[in-house]
């Protein structure tokens, strides 16, 4: 590892604990919802930073498409994977904080549904790219789902905006009247909630970058053993 790559690894961790002490420490108390309102930090910025991957897996799908260059398709790959982690943890955390809030872990409202969709369609990526054993075809075939696939992020995205939901919109206007735990931003919870997507931004780029890394070496190696076996 450089000394760039050193830096930058080192300030996402630093951004990472200073965005924790601050959801704990320097943001305030929810007057209605209490301490359990601090999970909408982690909430939002997983969720943002999941559905930032797929846009990277879109920009890596149509340059590949464009190239045919491998180091795109790698890329696409390594963004899916982390963004199916991240936004596995966006649910996860969207669950925590609905439980108290909903009386439920999960109900199949719009943004909900819309977002298990979205899960579901980039798992069904990785399969598609292990049943199909020729690199050039899975790459080809890869490249033009993730284009197709990333119609769900906006769907997604604009569903608790347009439909009758009760998911909070809290970053925006929402049409929908039956949303519950809405509340409102002090200026203290807005710098907490900047800092937590830039820590998390950050923090998705190194993954990124580690996942993109061990996705090349992975295919030189696959490549290597081709060649030797033939």
């Amino acid at each position: 590892m450089g000394l760039r790559e050193r830096v930058w690894v080192g300030t996402t961790v630093a951004l990472m604990v200073l965005a924790t002490l601050a959801v704990f420490g320097y943001a305030p108390r929810e007057a209605k919802m209490g301490d359990v309102q601090r999970i909408f930090y982690f909430h939002v910025s997983t969720a943002w930073s999941g559905f930032l991957a797929f846009g990277v897996a879109l920009v890596g799908a149509i340059a590949h498409l464009r190239t045919r260059e491998a180091r795109w398709d790698q890329l696409s790959h390594a963004a899916v994977e982390v963004g199916l982690v991240l936004l596995t943890m966006a649910v996860i955390t969207g669950s925590l904080w609905a439980r108290p809030v909903w009386n439920t872990w999960w109900t199949w409202d719009p943004r909900l549904t819309t977002t298990a969709l979205t899960w579901v369609v980039y798992a069904a990526y990785l399969l598609l790219r292990g049943a199909v054993e020729n690199p050039e075809t899975r790459a080809r075939f890869a490249a033009v789902y993730a284009i197709v696939a990333f119609v769900t992020v906006p769907i997604t995205y604009l569903s608790a905006r347009l439909l009758r939901t009760i998911h909070p919109i809290v970053l925006g206007p929402s049409v929908s009247s039956e949303a519950q735990g809405q509340f409102g931003l002090t200026p203290r919870m807005v710098h907490t909630m900047i800092l937590s997507l830039v820590a998390w931004t950050m923090l998705f780029s190194v993954l990124l970058w580690m996942r993109y890394r061990v996705q090349r070496t992975q295919e030189a190696l696959e490549a290597l053993e081709a060649v030797l076996e033939g």
